[in-house]
């Protein structure tokens, strides 16, 4: 269930999913569908019949601060969705909001065409205008991380690091061993 891809983002009146429609309707492969729902859990936003539409459309994911429902058919259909609950209610169809334009999810300003990336530990939002910093950092430390996967493979535990950060914490005298 990981995911990568730009914000499309939304915002909707509480309980009610017309603008998600219409995102949907705009729509790119690959883009990640943000919805700012206000945290509300009244009724859901979505279920499997619109996340089928997304998945058939390309788009990478839902992520929607707000209820969700059809949960089982949506895990199992493997499309990555993202919410604050879940509630069987149904929306309504009738209210205004806005599509890509800034919005707040779970307290996290967005903006469209942020990077947005989630897999199983949750959901990050990098800011457009810097992503490409963050993605070259991101991939140093993954390289960092396999080398050490491959040292303990091979029988070297490499945590020589520990006892200077231990002495920087002044948990231990300089030359002091553990």
């Amino acid at each position: 269930m990981k995911f990568a891809g730009p914000a499309l983002t939304v915002e909707v009146r509480p309980g009610d999913n017309l603008m998600i429609h219409a995102a949907l309707a705009l729509a790119r492969p690959g883009d990640v569908i943000v919805v700012d729902g206000g945290g509300y859990l009244g009724s859901a936003l979505t279920g499997f019949l619109m996340a089928s539409q997304a998945r058939a459309a390309g788009v990478a994911a839902f992520v929607i601060d707000g209820a969700v429902r059809d949960i089982e058919e949506t895990c199992a259909s493997g499309f990555p969705v993202f919410a604050a609950g879940a509630n069987p209610n149904g929306p309504t169809k009738a209210l205004g909001g806005k599509v890509n334009w800034p919005v707040a999810v779970g307290g996290v300003a967005i903006k469209a065409g942020d990077l947005i990336v989630g897999d199983a530990d949750g959901v990050v939002a990098v800011p457009q205008e810097v992503a490409e910093k963050v993605v070259h950092a991101v991939q140093a430390k993954l390289e960092m991380e396999q080398a050490f996967l491959k040292a303990l493979s091979e029988g070297t535990v490499l945590n020589g690091w520990v006892a200077e950060a231990l002495q920087s914490a002044g948990m231990l005298a300089e030359g002091e061993l553990l």
